[in-house]
């Protein structure tokens, strides 16, 4: 039976319930962020399931309302937590509800992923081999070898190549080639680090992954880019919660807000 937690907001920390499902098994975790996703985050969970003799699954939920995420359906899918957001914030404050369950429960690092089903989660075990080697930061990439997108857009392609990676590297003074693939993993060692502190409120949209990025880099962190397959539906409507004008235009805002050091403590 789900161990149910009401947590009340406090600085850095989103108000939001805990579903424990089952106790702490492995020494990493996976938080999955997912708001509104349907049978996508359902499908991908179960391809999930066989992972979690390797990595605790959690689910970090911004408020779902489709009834998704049903406690006895993510028990069997040996989901170990289900975390939902009752608080202010999209993607910034579901990771930061995310990273404070991780370094709360123990956990010597933290695997992110989104939950449209976009990600090949085969490559979950890589991330974890490369926190146990040692790595801080580790990012996902299309475009290295060994990498792959498939149906990506031609806008998503050429902005990411000939933008957001560029100015994200430039701000690191180090390469990055994917820096809006939101699959990456974060040591304990760079979540705890008093010059980073990501858990505070001003992290509320896309936010905490660019500075993430960036602030690893700059302060001597070990960083690793692993390929990884990111698939786009080859019809229908993409999944993705940017919207074209506006959202993009808000993430070129933060992402030269990251850029400048904004975000610095």
């Amino acid at each position: 039976m789900a161990a149910t937690d009401l947590v009340a907001a406090r600085p850095g920390i989103p108000a939001h319930e805990r579903h424990v499902l089952a106790p702490k098994r492995q020494r990493y975790c996976v938080a999955v962020f997912v708001i509104n996703e349907g049978e996508r985050i359902r499908q991908q969970l179960r391809d999930m399931a066989p992972l979690a003799d390797q990595i605790d699954i959690v689910v970090a939920d911004g408020g779902s309302t489709d009834g998704s995420l049903a406690l006895d359906a993510l028990a069997e899918l040996h989901v170990r937590a289900l975390l939902v957001k009752r608080d202010a914030g999209k993607l910034s404050a579901q990771m930061r509800m995310a990273i404070a369950f991780a370094l709360e429960e123990g956990y010597d690092g933290l695997v992110v992923i989104d939950g449209n089903g976009k990600d090949d989660v085969a490559a979950i075990p890589t991330f974890v081999a490369l926190l146990g080697a040692g790595a801080d930061h580790v990012q996902g990439s299309r475009y290295i070898p060994g990498g792959r997108g498939v149906n990506t857009p031609l806008s998503r392609t050429l902005g990411v190549r000939l933008l957001h990676a560029p100015l994200i590297s430039l701000a690191a003074g180090a390469r990055y080639t994917d820096t809006t693939n939101g699959f990456r993993a974060y040591s304990r060692k760079l979540l705890t680090d008093p010059r980073v502190q990501p858990l505070r409120d001003i992290f509320v949209g896309y936010e905490l992954h660019y500075y993430l990025a960036i602030r690893a880099a700059r302060l001597g962190f070990r960083l690793v880019e692993t390929p990884v397959t990111r698939r786009y539906p080859a019809t229908g409507k993409t999944p993705t919660k940017i919207s074209p004008v506006k959202g993009n235009l808000l993430v070129l805002r933060t992402l030269a807000a990251a850029a400048l050091g904004k975000f610095n403590p």
